[in-house]
């Protein structure tokens, strides 16, 4: 009974340990496209959505959303790494959130999905002092940075979990493939063409702790008939 209690004791402290920095492990991020916005400026006429999609989402009835990947994700999906510190969000994310889904434009010839959003320092402060930093990546179809994320109308990070809503502007990167394939007239980087909300969660960590006696105790009864 020692030897159980000693792991019980050991895991709380490690816990303990760790209560500071919570990381991300599901939730969902939430779109709303300007459409038109798309097709008279991108020629990018949105023709369909995959099956894992999730439709509407959370931001009107023409909205969907992706479903944010486990930390533990397999091929052909990369796995979430954020995390963050809630007393100090800005200070102390780090990782990507990372998607499932694809959406589809132009009789579904161009594809664009499994979406990472990442930070990258050098783009915080551009596209007019409107981008925060924070980008939406494509790793399928087009693989590209598709948009760069302005700066948040609202965030809410908490140790149960992430709320960010935010305007989606069309970064260079994409703005230069639009144009150099004859989809836009000119280089439209930082339209403003749709708005996200991320709501992600994370674990409570008296759940985890709960998950850690059962096994734990599992561990023990199955120690005890091994005697």
């Amino acid at each position: 009974m020692n030897r159980m209690f000693s792991l019980v004791a050991t895991f709380a402290a490690s816990i303990a340990s760790l209560a500071g920095a919570v990381d991300i492990r599901s939730g969902q991020t939430n779109v709303l496209l300007d459409t038109a916005t798309l097709a008279s400026a991108a020629s990018l006429n949105l023709s369909g959505v995959s099956p894992t999609v999730i439709a509407p989402g959370s931001l009107g009835p023409n909205s969907v959303a992706f479903k944010i990947n486990s930390r533990t994700a397999s091929a052909p999906l990369l796995p979430t790494t954020f995390s963050y510190n809630p007393a100090n969000f800005l200070g102390s994310f780090t990782g990507k959130l990372e998607h499932e889904g694809s959406v589809f434009f132009n009789a579904n010839a161009v594809q664009v999905g499994n979406f990472t959003i990442g930070f990258d320092a050098a783009r915080a402060g551009t596209l007019g002092g409107k981008a925060s930093g924070f980008f939406v990546e494509s790793t399928v179809g087009i693989a590209a940075k598709l948009f760069d994320v302005e700066n948040p109308s609202a965030l809410a990070a908490t140790a149960s979990g992430l709320s960010i809503t935010a305007n989606l502007l069309v970064s260079p990167e994409f703005g230069g493939f639009l144009q150099q394939n004859g989809l836009a007239t000119t280089n439209l980087a930082g339209a403003d063409v749709g708005d996200a909300l991320v709501a992600a969660v994370v674990p409570e960590p008296a759940s985890i702790l709960l998950g850690a006696l059962a096994l734990v105790g599992g561990w023990y009864a199955a120690h005890r008939q091994k005697k």
